[in-house]
């Protein structure tokens, strides 16, 4: 924030960029109609859950995705004197605030979805558990990156096949997608639990049940489950030797 010319350039570009990502959803549903009975305001809502919570997860996050260079260097080990937790510290490494031009790209998005479809505030509420759900998801993911590298020291590049994937595979109907891909990020990844199945349940079906609303959790277990991951590769940790 010191150069703030630069800033308010560089969280603009985001802002562009990820808004001309939606153009050409745009474009395909002027093309086509609808994907799979799918209309454009129904994708758009699934768009704006999982773009504005990436874009929460990658800002507070980003130190996992930096975490090789932390290794490398040695740094980690000043991080295991402090009587703090290191998944905090690793997680405040660095915190891009950019970010907030893609948050707010897709909360528009998102905004517009939601009141063209004229969802009551038990949707809305709903809509916001998906939000913690996902972001859950997207952080859980960025931890587990992190953990692979206690082993491999660099960060394998088949991680962003999951979380950057994961972003463009959950912004449209999974349906569309082959069935390993759709049971991968149901079972493996459980983006579709805080995201689609909500969303397919709230607007296909025409009314909303319990397992509705319970769904979303699967995304604060899953980010349970990785910081449990990240403590027994903690274990693992064997310093630079320098």
């Amino acid at each position: 924030m010191q150069y703030k010319a630069s800033f308010c350039l560089l969280t603009f570009g985001q802002f562009l960029t990820t808004g001309l990502e939606f153009i050409a959803v745009i474009a395909l549903f002027h093309r086509f109609g609808s994907i799979q009975g799918w209309s454009l305001s129904q994708v758009a809502l699934l768009y704006g859950i999982v773009g504005s919570s990436f874009a929460v997860a990658d800002a507070t996050c980003r130190g996992f995705d930096k975490f090789s260079d932390i290794v490398k260097r040695g740094d980690f080990d000043r991080y295991l004197l402090r009587p703090y937790s290191t998944a905090l510290q690793v997680a405040s490494y660095e915190v891009q605030l950019l970010r907030i031009g893609r948050l707010l790209q897709a909360g528009i998005v998102l905004i517009w979805a939601v009141w063209h479809l004229n969802l009551n505030i038990w949707d809305i509420a709903l809509v916001g558990m998906m939000l913690v759900g996902t972001t859950c998801t997207f952080a859980g993911l960025l931890i587990l990156s992190a953990t692979l590298t206690f082993y491999t020291v660099n960060t394998p590049e088949i991680v962003n096949a999951l979380t950057y994937g994961g972003v463009e595979t959950a912004s449209f109907p999974l349906s569309i997608y082959p069935g390993w891909l759709i049971i991968l990020f149901t079972w493996v990844v459980p983006l579709a639990f805080s995201g689609y199945y909500p969303v397919k349940s709230m607007i296909k079906s025409g009314h909303l049940n319990y397992l509705s609303y319970v769904m979303p959790l699967g995304g604060i277990l899953f980010l349970v489950l990785s910081l449990v991951i990240w403590s027994i590769g903690e274990k693992h940790y064997a310093s630079t030797g320098s």
